[in-house]
């Protein structure tokens, strides 16, 4: 097929869900992506935070052919050596305590509120806990993460949603103090708000939240689905700021491509929580994944990813600073690692902006707040980024 047939025949047979961009990739090497047509792509973009050690990566691949040639699936029932190990690096990395597989972020989020509220189930000896979420959140659009996520546009159609969901201001700690009582089991937050705009959690804000949660006996849940797995220079970004949570959510980089995501908790929390039959996943953490999700940790490891992304950090954010003072369409650029927006006037359209970046050769996101989002992959080198920047500003001339 052609590329234009393929796009032709993916309007007829999909849902209408997404609004494409006319690229059909076809395949990648390192931090490029090249479409059916041959045009090669700088990838500012890693498929949503998903491909965080770029692609055609050999021990990758080798290590899922050799699951292929084994086992790739069988029941929970069952154990499974290569979840086994696969949970075994996310503990240590993580320094949590104990993992629960899913197959996506949003099951993870699912996953993170039924344990909480189980948590005070078991606690209370009474079900009706609630949760305390953010204005300006995302977590998912299944209907529980739908639920605690704090923005209108995702939610209004599809009400009612699950009840007992309180939002409070993001980096607001009064906000948050007053929307808790007595039936609030958890909070919820993402330690970067990525669909939202990039908004990092201010320091003194996350302590105090967690100073809070402590007092009332209240779990901290931090959705690290996106900001997590090195993108911040830490392999979770609640680790840059010394603030360890109850329950953490992961996906996207966690397997690198493979569907696959996790919850992850502490002992004290796993101990009083969840019990045979509560939950599950029939997918959830399959032997082809967790090979995934094991060889994507020692890949990160090997290569000190973290490491990595913390020193080019300044550079960066350094090239992003010059955009900013050199470009009138661009207000100002925030963000932690390698997860950066400049915010974009608005009379420009940061969805304007994306296109016309894809056109000039680079792959790059919007996010809410009319935001340029950025997620290079984590093996980026400065020389990429500075093409990455060259092609930015080239784009950005077109807008001013």
């Amino acid at each position: 097929m052609t590329e234009k047939e393929v796009m032709e025949s993916a309007e007829k047979t999909l849902i209408h869900v997404y609004n494409r961009f006319p690229v059909v990739f076809d395949h990648g090497e390192g931090v490029r992506l090249y479409s059916m047509d041959g045009k090669e792509y700088l990838d500012f973009a890693s498929g949503i935070g998903v491909m965080a050690l770029g692609y055609n990566v050999e021990p990758y691949k080798d290590a899922l052919k050799d699951q292929i040639d084994r086992i790739t699936h069988i029941s929970n029932l069952f154990y499974s050596e290569p979840m086994e190990e696969a949970a075994k690096k996310l503990v240590k990395v993580s320094g949590m305590d104990r993992v629960f597989f899913t197959n996506s972020g949003a099951e993870a989020i699912e996953g993170a509120i039924k344990t909480a509220k189980k948590y005070a189930y078991k606690r209370d000896g009474a079900a009706g806990d609630e949760i305390v979420a953010m204005q300006n959140s995302f977590h998912g659009r299944t209907v529980g993460a739908l639920s605690a996520t704090g923005t209108d546009h995702y939610r209004t159609p599809f009400y009612p949603l699950m009840g007992g969901v309180h939002f409070a201001q993001y980096n607001d700690f009064d906000s948050v103090k007053a929307a808790c009582d007595d039936k609030t089991c958890a909070i919820l937050m993402e330690t970067v708000q990525g669909e939202g705009g990039i908004h990092p959690a201010d320091p003194e804000f996350l302590r105090k939240v967690r100073a809070l949660c402590d007092e009332r006996d209240m779990l901290l849940i931090l959705d690290e689905v996106q900001c997590g797995m090195g993108r911040t220079g830490a392999y979770f970004a609640w680790q840059n700021y010394g603030v360890k949570p109850d329950i953490v959510a992961s996906a996207k980089a966690l397997g690198c491509g493979v569907p696959v995501g996790a919850f992850l908790v502490t002992e004290k929390v796993a101990s009083s929580s969840l019990e045979p039959g509560d939950h599950g996943s029939t997918y959830g953490g399959n032997p082809l994944v967790s090979a995934a999700v094991s060889k994507v940790i020692d890949i990160m490891e090997e290569k000190d990813i973290p490491g990595h992304v913390k020193a080019l950090t300044p550079h960066f954010e350094a090239r992003l600073d010059e955009l900013v003072s050199s470009h009138p369409s661009v207000l100002s650029r925030r963000g932690m690692g390698f997860m950066q927006g400049l915010v974009i006037r608005e009379d420009v359209k940061s969805v304007a902006v994306v296109a016309e970046a894809l056109s000039n050769g680079l792959v790059t996101l919007s996010a809410g707040g009319n935001v340029l989002r950025l997620l290079p992959p984590l093996v980026m080198t400065k020389e990429d980024i500075d093409e990455g920047i060259s092609i930015l500003d080239a784009t950005l001339k077109e807008f001013d």
